[in-house]
């Protein structure tokens, strides 16, 4: 085996405490599309393997901690009276509840994870949209 290293297309990028994580782009719309994928999975007979299944879910996780954070710097900047304010904060919480249990080996925890996924770019949309046109 050689010691030259591969090149690749892509950086694998290793920020345990995510200090990184500010200055990158979200990577949305392979996301959004594993996400439909992972939906569509039945819960049983042709679903992936249990390994599968959890590193899908581990990739959804960290991508929507990622989504989270951005939907939290735009609740931060809305007025305390906003309209948005309450539902956002509660798609926060809810949020924050299932990231803090790591994923199963199951389809129906990585389904779990890309709902949640979805739910968070619903929210951030809507914030961004709502904080371009103030």
């Amino acid at each position: 085996m050689s010691d030259t290293p591969v090149q690749t297309s892509g950086t694998v990028l290793c920020a345990p405490d995510c200090l990184l994580a500010a200055d990158l782009p979200l990577d949305r719309e392979p996301i959004l599309l594993l996400a439909t994928a992972v939906l569509a999975l039945p819960k049983s007979g042709d679903a992936p393997p249990p390994q599968d299944c959890e590193q899908i879910g581990r990739l959804l996780a960290g991508h929507a901690r990622l989504v989270a954070d951005g939907v939290q710097g735009l609740c931060d900047r809305l007025p305390r009276g906003s309209s948005l304010r309450p539902l956002t904060e509660t798609v926060l919480g809810e949020a924050r509840g299932r990231l803090s249990v790591g994923p199963r080996p199951t389809v129906a925890s990585a389904q779990n994870r890309a709902r949640l996924v979805r739910i968070l770019y619903e929210r951030l949309d809507r914030l961004t949209s709502a904080d371009s046109s103030a």
